[in-house]
């Protein structure tokens, strides 16, 4: 008989957890353990496991996102936006939502299920019921409601939009998010040196000319302790980042990175930019198998354009991938039309969601879904051609 079991911490996951065949870091326990005892401040993670009999068959990750104005818009959101977005959230996602999948970082790193054991439609009623159960233990719990319910991140070719009955049971409706940007790796490219060769001229003299910006700047990886011993600076960098954004849904707790470091040792790197002495930059990527997932950066606002800080970071990601023989870096959303510049291409994102007042239904969501993530108009670069 199948039927689900929520866990409420990773020290409570069955030991079969680890055992699934999973090819995704993200859902493996070192990730899930870092990410529990560093969540943003207003982002629970929950554990669910659909099992047959005994058998764990499927796994999946809810997060419980508690909406703060002030988490929400940021320094530089414009103010119009922040009176109307106030309203919005006041009136509308006031309360919590539940994600089925990490709110942290882009892609479908919310669930897993065998399909020879148990078929998709099976499996998402699971989670359904799971959500319920949820749902009701936070309301008995905490006295808050679930206002949204939302599963994330699919590329157009996704299995998951087959169960077109469960959307319709459930009333989730399908929305068009943000491309996630994605570097394919050539095979013939046996060293960042071939990668270069590749570019046309017009892009192969931009690639020079920043690189030559950032001839002052050192690069150097660091070690957990580096974490530790930097971690005020690297932190501010972050917020230097995070708070540019204008709309954000979290802040990263000041910890992160530390837990990261010591829970996933050498699947997760950091390296730091220093001029002299100072730190005045850093990124981060997790390896994810064959790609090479780009995570958290963060740098110096007033340096960045001096030293065209991002394009070498975003050079250097790419260069890494491919001298350590991912086959892609995913580079996730955001900045379109730089990562497009480097050689990433845009790949197409959904996410299904529902507000759980029918009254307000779908309708106004989609305007927050819109105003909230918006699908912006740019201009793809192609460096090859």
């Amino acid at each position: 008989m199948t039927h689900f079991k929520l866990y409420h911490s990773t020290t409570d996951l069955p030991q079969s957890w680890d055992n699934l065949p999973i090819q995704d870091t993200f859902l493996k326990t070192p990730f899930l353990k870092a990410l529990e005892s560093s969540s943003p401040a207003n982002i629970s993670t929950y554990f669910l496991g659909v099992f047959n009999s005994e058998d764990l068959v499927g796994i999946a990750i809810i997060q419980r996102v508690e909406m703060y104005f002030d988490d929400v818009f940021r320094e530089t959101s414009n103010p119009f936006f922040k009176r109307c977005g106030k309203m919005l959230i006041s009136k509308i996602v006031k309360g919590n939502a539940l994600i089925v999948g990490n709110l942290m970082h882009t892609g479908q790193h919310g669930m897993y299920f065998n399909s020879e054991s148990t078929s998709q439609d099976v499996f998402l009623d699971q989670i359904s019921q799971g959500l319920k159960t949820l749902s009701k233990t936070i309301k008995d719990e905490f006295g808050k409601k679930i206002r949204i319910i939302a599963f994330k991140d699919y590329f157009k070719n996704d299995s998951f939009h087959s169960s077109k009955g469960f959307f319709r049971k459930e009333k989730l409706y399908k929305a068009q998010a943000q491309p996630n940007m994605i570097f394919d790796i050539k095979q013939e490219w046996s060293s960042p040196e071939d990668y270069i060769s590749n570019f046309n001229k017009k892009y192969r003299r931009r690639y020079k000319t920043a690189r030559k910006k950032s001839e002052s700047i050192e690069c150097k990886e660091f070690n957990l302790d580096d974490v530790s011993g930097f971690s005020e600076e690297i932190y501010e960098l972050y917020e230097n980042v995070s708070n540019n954004a204008g709309v954000n849904s979290f802040k990263l707790h000041k910890n992160h990175f530390y837990q990261l470091k010591n829970e996933l040792k050498d699947n997760f790197k950091i390296y730091g930019y220093f001029l002299g002495e100072q730190l005045i930059g850093f990124y981060t990527v997790i390896k994810n198998y064959d790609k090479l997932e780009t995570y958290f950066l963060g740098y110096n606002q007033e340096l960045q354009h001096q030293h065209q800080m991002y394009l070498n970071m975003l050079f250097d990601m790419a260069s890494f991938g491919i001298e350590q023989q991912f086959k892609q870096v995913v580079f996730a959303r955001t900045a379109m039309e730089i990562k497009s510049s480097i050689g990433a291409k845009p790949y197409d994102m959904y996410i299904y969601l529902k507000h759980t007042n029918n009254i307000i239904a779908n309708t106004v969501l989609k305007l927050v879904v819109k105003y909230a993530n918006p699908v912006r108009d740019w201009d793809e670069r192609h460096p090859f051609s």
